[in-house]
């Protein structure tokens, strides 16, 4: 893959972020912590092999890491409750909620992970009408 410089935001914009390195995966997981932390059917995060730079708003960022998870903390505004990204324990990668990008990161979704606890209303690949805009 290439080097890339990716630019984000959380939901209120008063975090603002530039990532530069090499996308290695996006993936969408499943997994109960990241339905929880989102309030979503799965979360879509893209893992890239770089550094962070916070361009703005690095005050308004929180962090709440689940005592008995390895690996699992999340990042967001405490303005507006966006998710923003982290380092990863050993500082060379970075997890971005690919939905706070403002780029586009040039990769598509590799991988469903924790399908096992997947909602069973929760997308995954089914037929179910897909619309551009809000549909009714």
């Amino acid at each position: 893959m290439t080097t890339k410089t990716l630019t984000g935001s959380c939901l209120c914009g008063g975090v603002r972020y530039t990532v530069h390195g090499e996308p290695r995966q996006l993936y969408h997981c499943h997994c109960s912590r990241c339905r929880k932390a989102t309030g979503t059917g799965h979360v879509s995060n893209l893992v890239v092999a770089g550094t962070l730079t916070w361009d703005a708003g690095e005050n308004l960022i929180r962090r709440y890491k689940v005592p008995e998870a390895e690996r699992f903390t999340n990042v967001f505004c405490v303005e507006c409750g966006g998710r923003v990204p982290r380092l990863s324990p050993q500082g060379d990668s970075v997890n971005i909620p690919a939905g706070s990008l403002d780029t586009d990161p040039g990769v598509s979704a590799g991988a469903r992970l924790f399908m096992g606890s997947r909602a069973s209303w929760s997308c995954h690949g089914d037929s179910v009408p897909a619309y551009d805009e809000l549909a009714g």
